[in-house]
């Protein structure tokens, strides 16, 4: 044991230096090894990264900050909706982007994770239930919209003279107005 050490523990060797560790609080544990916090340093700034977000890819290790922006990762996930990074969980949904909290309809904020749903001319992503109200014709007898009976995504209707009617709703008489 080295006499400037005597009396404080040992703890091992650095797996980066090889050198001992002694004294509490002069070394840290990660990914199973021992490291002087001197030691467990980002690859990339030298940031020291003890009590710190880490992350290591091919025996290298990062600070969060250069990880996620240098390059050192792969072009990190930014989602469509919010524009924030996707660190967890991806939903993938018309070749985009988004975190499964953030894709939701345009009208009733609904989540659609796994939820059929579709997209208007402008990009907004919408329910279908709530595309429909919105999207639906009206019926010119009753200016109701024409909507899909429960449980169906089809509706029938009927044009004529260029309106459009409910089956029900319409007479068959040609009212010009």
């Amino acid at each position: 044991m080295d006499s400037t050490h005597s009396g404080s523990l040992y703890f091992g060797s650095c797996t980066r230096c090889s050198k001992a560790v002694y004294g509490a609080g002069r070394g840290c544990r990660a990914m199973g090894q021992l490291f002087h916090d001197a030691c467990f340093i980002c690859s990339v700034c030298s940031e020291k990264l003890s009590g710190k977000p880490f992350y290591s890819l091919s025996g290298a290790i990062y600070c969060e900050n250069d990880f996620l922006y240098s390059g050192v990762h792969p072009a990190p996930e930014v989602c469509n909706s919010c524009g924030f990074l996707i660190m967890d969980m991806v939903l993938q949904a018309r070749g985009k982007s988004y975190h499964p909290r953030c894709f939701r309809c345009a009208v009733c904020s609904q989540s659609l994770e796994g939820q059929p749903f579709t997209v208007d001319s402008d990009d907004k992503v919408y329910c279908v239930s709530d595309f429909h109200r919105l999207q639906a014709p009206c019926c010119a007898a009753c200016r109701a919209p024409i909507l899909p009976t429960e449980g169906s995504t089809e509706c029938v209707r009927v044009v004529s003279c260029n309106r459009n009617y409910h089956v029900e709703c319409y007479s068959g008489e040609i009212n010009l107005i």
